[in-house]
């Protein structure tokens, strides 16, 4: 992310000390004390800020030191590039309980707007809020026409605005509606005077500016918008390109509070086509109140933004500011016409031609999706179907754009936030997850909280299978990009990526009409309602599991597994818990094999799977067969320990007769004889090389779960106790060397005592390790005198003296 250069210094600021920094501050107060402020002073400045700024860790800095940075910043005569020093180092030690300054008597509006920003930093402990907007206000309302530029001043309103919404009163919010109208109304149309240079060829007639162009060229005809263009701009031209950039916030703060509001409620009348021209006649007159004229001049602008998006830009930095502009006006339409419906009839012709150019405009998709979420919000009351609009987006604009990071984002934030808004085109989104997911692969690390977020809307009875089987097949969906880039004709928006990996194999594999419909299957563009076994494309895309894209994503999968299972249990029933676990135990050995990657997804399936059972024991009862087969493969201890471990952890807690009535003395003997022999595989059996090393909670959770089984079924008990027995002497052995350590070994007999020991009371025993639900409870556990710590230590008393009696 940094330069070496800039890491070294970022962890020396980090590593200098408390006495370090208590003498560089006395440094620092020597060099604000001298009346002519030179570059060593801006030097230490610069220094003292990278200090405070490196750690997110509050630095202490000396009063004296504090007090002359805020002296500094409010010295009339210091110079801004210092002030701009002092004010951020101020800001980085917010909150400062030794702060004092006030910006009561401030005139000047950069040095206001600096003093304002640390002010602001401290929070409303001291209603630091409140005074920073009185002195604003106050000096807007005071300001000449040859006074000095509010420019600096509509950063600290916009941050007043976001702070404390509450703080301003009416007359301050007509007084800012009204300012707003006039900067975005009424700016000049001639360019600003160019700085002259005072020679003798230096002429009034040369000097004289010109009218502001559009991007296209032409002369302006029409008010200046921030689309217009020119060699110099005006203060005045300023102000409007900065009230533009805070018009969508402030009208959210000034406008009605809710559709309850007495203004929403007579605003909602209005929508009708008569009405609503009536509205726009008679708007046009000045003497409308300061909001409803702020919104008519905002209406305005917006549509002299669309028309101006339409030229045909010259410089391809005016291209990709119509694209940006295009999509803050027509956000900002949508909230004028949430607050007054009067201007939806008039906006939605304009949006409608505006769409049919976007459609047919693959650079312009991103200005789309405010489109879109315009006709979620007003389709309805103006009659139009937003779901072609929705299908549009979802089916073509993923599939095209995915390479595209900041689309990728936009477009993940529109899902989430207008989710609600599909009403009964919902069923489209959740469909076209194979395309959002799409976005995920390729762009994971800042997309994933996004997705996070996005999951619960995606995921229904109907989709959760596939959903899952997507999650866990995400990496290889981010190598099938990659080869799908590769494979396309050359682009100029083609994305780097790391040219040092060579795959030919792989590319020919993409191309190989043997491998296309599985291509197509994991490439899809919406949910099939069916799955694919992708391991022939696991092994066939192996070479790029070590791409770092690749990589990335296979980090966040474990994350959004754990969203996707909190989301599906919100509704799934028994059905689909049945096949959720089903499919946790089939992909247990069938995952993409990037780094590391088997490892994190084991420990989250292991815990989900563990969850399932606990929400539906009888899965336990139900699956018995299944259950059988896995822990009587091999791949069950290639998986991995984690899901061995739970699905050996969850027969032995849910097959019983408490769970489920169904269960039977036959189905324990074979989940016996199954669990024993795989015992002894890892325990007795001499090392293979096709057998991985087991953890010792696999053998501990075996020997766990079959003297429970035991207890159930009293004719094993013999049986287990000789196990057990064998297991109390074991060593670390040519046998057993790769299983276990001799730390492992240790734990392994101590189990195995504690087991023996409670089957030499097999009432207890099944009290202990088959207890009923009731046992289950809290106070069981945390009450000294509840029966199961009672027994315990009745258990644990016998015992020790019947090995008392035997030995004497």
């Amino acid at each position: 992310m940094f330069t070496a250069g800039a890491e070294s210094l970022l962890q020396q600021a980090r590593e200098i000390q408390d006495e370090e920094l208590k003498k560089f501050c006395s440094r620092v107060s020597k060099l604000l004390h001298r009346q002519d402020l030179g570059p060593d002073a801006a030097d230490a400045l610069r220094r003292l800020f990278l200090i405070v700024s490196a750690t997110k860790y509050n630095r202490k800095l000396e009063k004296t030191c504090v007090d002359l940075l805020q002296a500094t910043l409010c010295r009339p005569t210091c110079p801004e590039q210092l002030q701009l020093l002092c004010a951020a180092i101020l800001r980085e030690m917010a909150p400062c309980a030794s702060l004092g300054l006030s910006c009561d008597h401030i005139q000047n509006t950069q040095q206001l707007s600096l003093v304002a920003s640390v002010l602001l930093a401290q929070g409303d402990r001291k209603q630091e809020v409140r005074n920073v907007a009185l002195r604003v206000f106050k000096v807007l309302e005071s300001r000449q026409p040859e006074g000095p530029s509010l420019r600096p001043l509509l950063p600290v309103l916009s941050k007043v605005t976001v702070l404390a919404p509450g703080t301003l009163h009416e007359d301050q919010t007509n007084l800012l509606n009204k300012k707003l109208v006039d900067w975005l109304r009424y700016a000049s149309v001639q360019q600003g005077l160019a700085h002259s240079s005072g020679g003798f060829f230096s002429t009034p007639r040369a000097r004289q500016p010109g009218p502001v162009t559009e991007v296209d060229g032409a002369v302006a005809t029409d008010f200046f918008t921030v689309l217009s263009t020119g060699q110099r701009f005006t203060g005045d031209q300023w102000l409007n390109v900065q009230a533009f950039s805070m018009l969508r916030a402030w009208l959210l703060h000034s406008g009605p509070e809710g559709p309850g509001s007495p203004d929403a409620d007579d605003k909602s009348e209005l929508e009708g086509s008569t009405l609503s021209v009536l509205s726009a006649a008679s708007s046009t007159s000045r003497l409308l109140p300061p909001q409803e004229r702020l919104r008519e001049k905002a209406f305005e602008y917006c549509q002299r933004l669309i028309e101006q998006s339409n030229r045909r830009a010259l410089r391809k930095g005016d291209s990709d500011l119509q694209k940006a502009c295009l999509v803050e006006a027509v956000l900002v339409l949508d909230v004028l016409c949430r607050q007054d419906p009067s201007f939806l009839f008039r906006a939605l012709s304009c949006l409608k031609a505006l769409h049919a150019r976007l459609c047919g405009d693959p650079a312009s998709v991103r200005a789309l999706l405010p489109v879109a979420q315009f006709l979620l919000h007003h389709g309805e009351a103006a009659a139009v179907d937003s779901e072609a609009v929705c299908q549009h987006l979802l089916t073509r604009t993923p599939a095209e754009r995915f390479h595209c990071p900041t689309l990728a984002f936009a477009f993940t934030q529109f899902c989430r936030d207008n989710a609600p808004l599909f009403g009964r085109d919902l069923g489209i989104l959740k469909l076209s997850f194979p395309n959002l997911f799409k976005f995920l692969a390729w762009s994971a690390p800042p997309l994933t909280s996004e997705f996070v977020a996005l999951l619960p809307s995606l995921v229904d009875a109907g989709t959760a299978v596939e959903v899952l089987h997507a999650l866990l097949d995400l990496p290889c969906l981010t190598a099938a990009l990659d080869l799908q880039l590769r494979s396309s004709p050359a682009s100029a928006e083609r994305p780097l990526w790391d040219t040092s990996l060579r795959i030919p194999s792989c590319l020919e594999a993409f191309r190989d009409p043997q491998f296309q419909g599985l291509f197509q299957h994991l490439l899809r563009a919406k949910a099939s309602g069916t799955t694919e076994r992708l391991t022939p494309l696991h092994q066939l895309l192996q070479p790029m599991a070590s791409c770092a894209r690749v990589a990335q994503c296979a980090e966040a999968v474990p994350t959004l597994l754990q969203a996707f299972f909190s989301a599906v249990t919100q509704f799934a029933d028994k059905a689909l818990a049945t096949q959720l676990a089903l499919l946790l135990l089939e992909r247990s050995d069938s995952l993409y094999q990037v780094p590391g990657y088997e490892a994190r997804v084991h420990r989250v399936l292991s815990s989900e799977f563990l969850a399932l059972c606990a929400r539906h024991p009888s899965l336990v009862v139900e699956l018995a067969k299944e259950l059988l087969e896995f822990v009587s493969s091999a791949s069950s201890l290639r998986c991995g320990g984690s899901v061995l471990t739970s699905v050996v952890w969850a027969i032995g807690e849910y097959l019983s007769v408490c769970w489920d009535r169904r269960c039977t003395v036959e189905q324990i003997n074979r989940f016996f004889e199954g669990l024993e022999a795989l015992l002894f595989e890892v325990t007795q059996s001499r090392p293979s090389a096709a057998l991985p090393q087991c953890p010792p909670q696999v053998v501990t959770a075996l020997m766990t779960t079959l003297t429970k089984l035991a207890s159930r079924s009293q004719d094993l008990i013999p049986r287990v106790s000789l196990f057990l027995s064998k297991m109390r002497t074991l060593t670390p052995s040519p046998a057993t060397s790769s299983m276990h350590c001799e730390e492992d070994a240790g734990a392994v007999r101590m189990r195995a005592t504690e087991l023996l020991n409670l089957l030499k009371m097999p009432s207890v025993a099944q009290f202990v390790l088959t207890p009923s639900v009731d046992v289950s409870e809290p106070r069981y556990h945390r009450d000294a005198n509840a029966a199961l710590p009672l027994a315990l230590r009745t258990v644990s008393r016998l015992v020790e003296k019947d090995a008392g009696l035997l030995s004497g």
